[in-house]
């Protein structure tokens, strides 16, 4: 842990931002990340200070892994109703719905049991009772733990909304080791995107002006490179390792919360792994959402490593796709949304001119300035590749052509500007 730990400083509102000196906080009450928390669950629930109606709500897994344990440790303190879903449960609108039917009008606090698919749905369910949320994670997986969105699929597209920042987050190290190998995979490729969408997210600045900020990548640099260096030591039961992981975790989390938005964790390798999910043909091989992030990564890295390797500076050309384009490759319902989205980065041929008289003047300093943050693809690749974790399409079963139109589409799906975008629009 660093001597001044970022998530005490959050947690205390006491973080100095490195570009302004503000101090930035945290919304939790708290993070605890401890070898084991057996026997304190109701003792660190209570310190929330909520009232005595608590829903617990798991998964058929994760009841039997920890939810079952937390349900009985609340009991000496809470009044408890518990919420089991069946294995494996969706975070869509339906399944929202079904839970927050199933929640007493009483309910003081949505106590989630699980990762990323309990942590999304009782984000929501909690913001729409109207309660806050705490969560006891029981994998490694993802790092929206800490961030004030959750990512629900509804009319068949992957959104992301806004609710609010748990009160408390809890991690069990102990439990979260003995999860299941592929979960923790998981959560090295939701680490390792950092670079490439810290890289697009510096781009869009560089070139078109968007915010960006350096506190959600200080806040994680010290964690993620004793992460990094030590991939292969998380599927060998090492709790330090498996405490920096976490730790990265919960600080792009907070980094995402910081900056009103997921840009600082979810660019372009976020959206061909949504590409993939929406339109995955029939008999696709199920993979977690940070299995796909760490092929989508590695794939990125080598996409960016193209365009930062030039002494040229990109040609851009003006816009050509038009929204018919994308009802008749998405499909109307899901075309008309992505086109929204698209339309608001379009170039029509006066911006494209100043677009690449920009370029021209600046590219040497802007790509010196991306290549700075970056990690080389190759590198990525071999510290997840330790993990045994996947690193080419293929891995994931994916057809070469599924993710060949992912490299040409995925832009279509959301407005930020990424390499993907670059690449398309450039000669």
């Amino acid at each position: 842990m660093p001597a001044r730990d970022p998530i005490a400083l959050l947690l205390a509102g006491h973080y100095p931002d490195p570009e302004t000196g503000e101090m930035l906080a945290a919304q939790a009450r708290a993070v605890v990340i401890d070898d084991s928390l057996d026997g304190s669950e109701a003792e660190l629930v209570a310190a929330l200070g909520v009232g005595r109606n608590v829903a617990v709500v798991s998964d058929r897994n994760t009841h039997q892994v920890l939810g079952a344990r937390v349900e009985r440790a609340l009991g000496s303190r809470f009044d408890v109703q518990s919420i089991v879903l069946a294995a494996s449960p969706r975070a869509d609108d339906a399944t929202v719905a079904r839970v927050l039917a199933a929640l007493a009008s009483t309910t003081e606090l949505v106590v989630a049991v699980g990762s990323g698919t309990l942590n999304d749905l009782t984000k929501m369910v909690a913001f729409r009772h109207g309660c806050p949320q705490a969560i006891f994670a029981t994998a490694p997986s993802m790092n929206g733990y800490t961030s004030l969105s959750a990512s629900i699929t509804s009319d068949g597209m992957r959104r992301s909304y806004r609710t609010r920042t748990p009160l408390g987050v809890f991690f069990d190290l102990r439990v979260l080791a003995a999860a299941p190998a592929r979960l923790i995979r998981a959560g090295l490729g939701d680490t390792a995107c950092r670079p490439t969408a810290q890289a697009d997210w510096l781009l869009s600045h560089l070139l078109l002006d968007r915010p960006y900020r350096l506190a959600p990548f200080a806040l994680l640099a010290e964690d993620e490179r004793d992460v990094f260096a030590h991939s292969r030591a998380l599927l060998a039961g090492d709790l330090e390792v498996m405490r920096h992981l976490v730790r990265t975790l919960v600080l792009s989390g907070f980094g995402m919360t910081i900056c009103n938005g997921s840009y600082p964790a979810s660019e372009g390798e976020h959206l061909l792994s949504h590409y993939v999910e929406m339109m995955q043909p029939p008999g696709l091989p199920h993979s977690f959402h940070g299995e796909q992030i760490a092929v989508c990564t590695v794939a990125m890295a080598e996409l960016q490593e193209q365009f930062l390797s030039r002494d040229s500076p990109p040609l851009l050309r003006p816009a050509s796709l038009e929204r018919d384009d994308l009802i008749a490759h998405f499909g109307p319902v899901i075309g008309e949304g992505c086109w929204r989205e698209f339309e608001l980065k379009r170039f029509a041929a006066a911006e494209t001119e100043a677009l690449n008289a920009r370029l021209a003047a600046t590219w040497d300093a802007m790509r010196a300035r991306i290549a700075a943050v970056t990690v080389p693809a190759a590198k990525l690749r071999g510290l997840l590749a330790e993990a045994g974790a996947p690193v080419r399409p293929g891995e994931l079963g994916w057809p070469p052509a599924l993710f060949e139109q992912a490299r040409t589409h995925a832009r279509e799906i959301r407005n930020r500007y990424t390499f993907l975008d670059l690449a398309a629009d450039s000669s």
